[in-house]
């Protein structure tokens, strides 16, 4: 039937313009139509999540704090940080293995190193280590931020060597992506592969981290009551994530390293960062000024730069942060703990001397009370500064990154019951793995509000123009087309928007059908104009699953027209990948207004997503916490059935993948062969 129609499609945008006719058609015409506007899902997204950001809680004494700590503290390591195989991985003994020292200058030596922070991933790292070690000396782990150079960076290695000549055993330790773990598979959108098989992405990071504490309190000498922790941007972040949820480190000082979730949603986009900044479900929880108060008592000095060209100015991203934290170290009677640091000079984003000098005095003042010989003037050490082949350290050929630590997790899943042999336990089956299914999108009941904002009519194609209003937060753009009388109705869906895909509606109108082309959020007219998937990154770490709310989307837009339209079950057609898994997703999930399913281009299994390497900025849905551990393309598949799921065309893999589904819709009564099968719209029974 219209099997070839996104082929089709695709060929003729390829051919030039005078060949493919200057005037657009009727339908090109409607499907341009503007229906929400540019800044819709924008403001849709950040109602959402302004809604859900947990705010600092009123307390009266440092006994009713603490419990809120103690809670957070709990609730972020076991929910966020330490969730699937995660778990395993904290109890795992990591190994360190020692290497060659180099000579470092006067008063220090470079001692080479390599440790795990997850089984089969190692840290390369350097200990600067003074030649006259006191019997108890301070320790530091120096962590980095987005400096390709990593452990090399100079002004990294300026503040090691001045630690190191100041009596500090200095742990300079590579950041996941950065030095000489700059490869693919440690790329920071990669991470989220781990929670596609329901394990944290954020926990390399922070073993990477506790780890290297673990090297430091284990050298002798090392005093536990002189912890300390600093870094820049991506150091900064590293540093309070630690040091508010590790009690080990005593003192902090995060430069130029992160904003709360309220500073950046509205007006400071380049302040969403990383994938490791906004973990799944860590909003649940806290905001970044909770953790910022959890360093309550303990000395912490938060750093900032005035024109900071890279995110968190000092102007913006400081106060909200010191107005949650004061009133905590206050109750402590720690006024004096809680400092800022605002660089002026160069005031741009850097770690340079007028910051570093900041931590030495705050080091001084903490560390060294009584050392009347301490001063906070950095030593001159520029002729120090190594290079980076002199300071690398062996690696295994084959080291563990995000995606080989997901391929391999991805081996034993998804860990779903069998498929029974029989009708009843096949309902069953099908009813306890939709519960599983709905939980794990943390699907949505949507009631729908529907304006109607135009019509049209041209040469004989009727067009009207639907914004619906889902619950209280969406808002979802429907251009309604048909000729004549309908036969049926089918919802047209394409990852590259509905304005791209008037070949299929073409088809699909000569086929008598009343054709809804929908953009769901993160689609077409629905997609967020700049920094989309980072806003997807930010709806999962506040709760929510983009993938959730793209079906649960699509079953209400399916419920609406099934009341609006009268003419029982309807079809969906989906182009592409990622809005197949949508479409299936939502048709597991609603059982009566969705009909049959066609999907053009859909994966044989979501295992593909790993094997192909993809990272959370291509598609930022399919990275649905534990959705493969629960369930893979197949299983979603058969909580459809009986009702029809064609994939013509399939590729290889989902033919093999799907191929036994025929026994299975026999099974629940009906003849059907999802491979080869092809869905004829028609009215539904």
């Amino acid at each position: 039937m219209y099997r070839h129609a996104s082929l089709a499609a695709l060929l003729l945008a390829l051919l030039p313009a005078g060949l493919r006719g200057a005037d657009p058609t009727p339908v090109q015409q409607a499907l341009s139509h503007e229906i929400i506007g540019p800044r819709q899902a924008l403001l849709d997204v950040q109602d959402r999540i302004e809604g859900r950001i947990p705010r600092m809680p009123e307390v009266k004494s440092v006994a009713e704090w603490d419990k809120h700590a103690e809670r957070i503290r709990r609730e972020l390591l076991e929910r966020v940080v330490f969730r699937g195989a995660a778990a395993s991985w904290r109890e795992a003994k990591g190994q360190v293995k020692w290497f060659d020292t180099i000579p470092g200058g006067p008063g220090y030596r470079i001692k080479k190193l390599r440790y795990e922070a997850v089984p089969g991933l190692w840290i390369p790292a350097l200990l600067y280590e003074p030649e006259k070690l006191a019997e108890k000396a301070p320790v530091m782990l120096a962590v980095n931020g987005h400096d390709g150079n990593g452990k090399a960076a100079g002004y990294k290695q300026i503040r090691c060597i001045n630690l190191a000549k100041r009596g500090m055993l200095v742990l300079n330790v590579e950041w996941l992506g950065m030095g000489q773990l700059k490869k693919t598979g440690y790329q920071h959108y990669r991470m989220n592969q781990l929670d596609l098989c329901g394990t944290s992405g954020v926990a390399p990071f922070y073993l990477a981290m506790t780890r290297g504490i673990d090297v430091l309190l284990s050298l002798p000498g090392a005093d536990p009551e002189r912890v300390a922790v600093s870094g820049l941007s991506g150091g900064g972040w590293q540093t309070i994530f630690v040091s508010s949820l590790d009690l080990r480190v005593k003192l902090a000082n995060p430069v130029a390293g992160y904003s709360g979730f309220r500073v950046k949603l509205r007006d400071h986009f380049k302040d969403l960062g990383d994938s490791e900044q906004a973990p799944c479900d860590l909003g649940t929880i806290a905001d970044y000024t909770h953790l910022t108060a959890l360093r309550a008592p303990r000395p912490t000095l938060l750093t900032y730069n005035s024109k900071d060209n890279c995110c968190f100015e000092a102007g913006y991203a400081l106060p909200p942060l010191l107005n949650a934290g004061r009133p905590i170290f206050d109750l402590h009677g720690k006024e004096n703990a809680l400092r800022s640091h605002v660089n002026d000079d160069p005031g741009t984003h850097n770690y340079e001397k007028d910051n570093r000098q900041a931590f030495y005095r705050m080091l001084g003042d903490f560390f060294y009370p009584d050392d009347k010989k301490y001063s906070a003037d950095e030593i001159p050490s520029n002729k120090e500064i190594k290079t980076r082949p002199d300071l690398d350290v062996d690696l295994p050929e084959k080291n563990a990154d995000f995606n080989t630590l997901a391929l391999e997790l991805a081996k034993k899943l998804p860990h779903t019951p069998a498929m029974p042999s029989d009708r009843e336990a096949a309902r069953k089956w099908q009813q306890s793995q939709r519960d599983k299914l709905r939980s794990v999108v943390h699907a949505l009941d949507f009631k729908v509000q529907a304006t109607r904002i135009g019509d049209t009519e041209k040469d004989g194609l009727k067009a009207t123009f639907w914004k619906l209003r889902l619950g209280d937060a969406w808002t979802v753009p429907v251009v309604e087309l048909m000729r004549g009388e309908p036969k049926g109705t089918t919802i047209l869906l394409n990852d590259a928007g509905r304005r791209a895909d008037f070949v299929n509606v073409e088809s699909l109108l000569k086929a008598g059908q009343r054709v809804l082309t929908v953009d769901l959020f993160y689609f077409g007219e629905a997609k967020v104009a700049q920094k989309d998937f980072l806003f997807a990154l930010l709806l999962a770490c506040l709760g929510d699953r983009p993938l959730g709310v793209q079906a649960s989307e699509l079953a209400a837009v399916a419920r609406w027209s099934l009341g609006e339209h009268k003419n029982g079950p309807l079809s969906v057609v989906a182009v592409g990948p990622r809005l197949s898994v949508v479409s299936l997703v939502a048709a597991g999930l609603e059982e009566k207004a969705i009909g049959r399913l066609e999907l053009q281009g859909a994966l044989g299994s979501l295992k593909e997503i790993l094997e192909q390497n993809r990272s959370v900025d291509q598609m930022p849905e399919m990275f649905c916490f534990g959705l493969l551990e629960a369930l893979d393309v197949k299983q979603l598949a058969a909580l459809v059935a009986p009702r029809p799921v064609a994939l013509p065309d399939a590729s290889d893999r989902a033919k093999a993948e799907l191929s036994g589904l025929k026994a299975w819709y026999s099974l629940l009564g009906r003849d059907f062969d999802p491979v080869g099968g092809t869905i004829e719209p028609s009215r539904g029974k």
